[in-house]
């Protein structure tokens, strides 16, 4: 397992950008406007990260802004709640991973149906994002057809 980023969600995004970049000096590694979604991802480094970040996209930061709604209103989050989203480790067989902690007692709260990504909590409810090394796997039973359980 690898430690790829960690996820926080922002509701105002030059505040942090400043925080981030300029007061930590940290760098923008690479965007995304999903209009869709209507969200954007933008991932930083540490300055000394900044090579290994680009080869490897780890170690990150991932903020997360989720855009105004229609009434140009943004989610305002209570610190350290829904702000903070999850931790990211990469897996050599998603499969083979989810297999191991479903016979931990994890829960799978997001199967790999995709054969690509899972979520699963600690205990005290911290989501944990698991992504598989390199190319999707096959999607595959029992995960392609497993359902989501409670919140990831």
């Amino acid at each position: 397992m690898r430690f790829l980023h960690t996820m926080i969600r922002i509701n105002d995004l030059h505040k942090n950008l400043k925080f981030f970049c300029e007061c930590l000096e940290m760098v923008e590694i690479s965007r995304v406007d999903n209009e869709q979604g209507r969200f954007t991802l933008i991932f930083l480094a540490a300055k000394e990260d900044e090579a290994d970040a680009i080869k490897n996209k780890a170690p990150l930061i991932e903020l997360t802004y989720n855009w105004p709604d229609e009434n140009g209103d943004t989610e305002v989050y209570a610190e350290g709640s829904r702000s903070f989203g999850h931790l990211a480790f990469q897996v050599k067989n998603i499969y083979n991973t989810c297999e191991r902690l479903s016979n931990f007692g994890i829960t799978i709260n997001r199967p790999p149906r995709d054969g690509y990504m899972a979520f699963i909590k600690s205990p005290n409810g911290i989501s944990i994002e698991l992504l598989q090394a390199g190319d999707r796997l096959e999607p595959m039973e029992p995960w392609k057809s497993m359902e989501n359980q409670g919140s990831w």
